[in-house]
């Protein structure tokens, strides 16, 4: 796979941010694998990992997410191959891995972000809610709305903080000022905002710091009500405090929500997931509850990426 595909749907963001409002509204129509590294004590990551009692439960539920053998092409150069794991509902997922491994790759696959990318091609089953996303019937409008995202760069539209979480349940026929004020104040809670906005709701969003404007662009993403959320590394261009408020709110959310998230900070993969994924060269190596992947990891890649052996 080339290492310079995940660099280049980095620079794709931008573009995704300058499209997402057309994107919402869009019409239904339309290098070899590293050598195993050698036997090392079991590695330990200084912070609290493992999976909450109700993701362990959760293992019993149907996946809200199943792929098996799933690839992605960017022209003839594999993005993912055979990608086969079950995403449970009402927990974080974490996918951890170099830069190029293809974590971005599969997680855009989910709501077919990559669509945006020409001369891309997927094959293999990947399933929401039973409904492989690839099938021609697809409505794509529904389905980003019922898969939301957050990217790694915040892109709030250039409109007021009111308008920006509107926006989706506009297009989805509401108009009723009081019921679009009910759903603005809700969904600024659940993003653990309305008390730092509640008296401007007018203001421009491109006025909010940094920090805000990602959790702005989460409460527009739980406006249209989705039962699953993707982060793509949502705190990389956030200072540290900014950083634990997202966490701190991805913890709250998992509570309602299916949430998976790409990170290359594997502190925070332990911080906040209930499973983790490693990715290496666009494969899956490793797939687990959270604790076992940091403290037990039973792939010699797995342990030497998550010790610093590489990546």
């Amino acid at each position: 796979m080339d290492i310079d595909k995940e660099n280049k749907m980095t620079s794709l963001d931008q573009t995704i941010a300058a499209n997402t409002e057309a994107l919402y509204a869009r019409d239904e129509s339309k290098s070899p694998t590293p050598a195993p590294a050698p036997a090392m004590p079991t590695p330990s990551i200084a912070v609290t990992v493992g999976a909450t009692p109700e993701a362990e439960e959760a293992v019993c539920c149907e996946p809200i997410i199943t792929s098996k053998g799933f690839d992605f092409y960017y022209g003839k150069k594999a993005g993912v191959r055979d990608i086969t794991m079950d995403i449970y509902p009402c927990a974080v997922t974490a996918i951890i891995g170099p830069s190029g491994c293809g974590k971005s790759t599969f997680l855009r696959s989910i709501n077919r972000m990559n669509d945006l990318i020409p001369n891309t091609r997927a094959a293999g089953r990947l399933a929401v809610n039973g409904q492989n996303v690839y099938e021609k019937q697809v409505n794509l409008v529904n389905l980003r709305q019922q898969v939301g995202m957050v990217f790694q760069r915040p892109n709030p539209f250039p409109k007021s903080i009111f308008d920006n979480i509107a926006y989706g349940p506009r297009l989805q026929g509401i108009r009723k000022r009081s019921r679009l004020d009910e759903i603005v104040e809700q969904c600024l809670h659940d993003a653990a905002l309305w008390k730092e906005v509640k008296d401007e709701l007018k203001k421009s969003a491109l006025a909010l710091s940094g920090g805000q404007q990602q959790r702005l662009c989460i409460a527009r993403a739980l406006a249209t009500k989705p039962k699953v959320l993707l982060m793509d590394e949502p705190c990389s261009a956030l200072d540290p405090v900014a950083t634990g408020k997202v966490e701190e709110l991805i913890r709250k959310l998992r509570t309602n929500y299916t949430i998976v998230i790409v990170t290359h900070n594997m502190q925070q993969a332990a911080r906040v997931s209930d499973r983790t994924a490693f990715f290496c060269l666009g494969e899956l190596i490793e797939y687990g509850l959270t604790r076992d992947v940091f403290t037990n990891p039973t792939n010699e890649q797995t342990e030497a990426y998550i010790t610093g052996r590489f990546g």
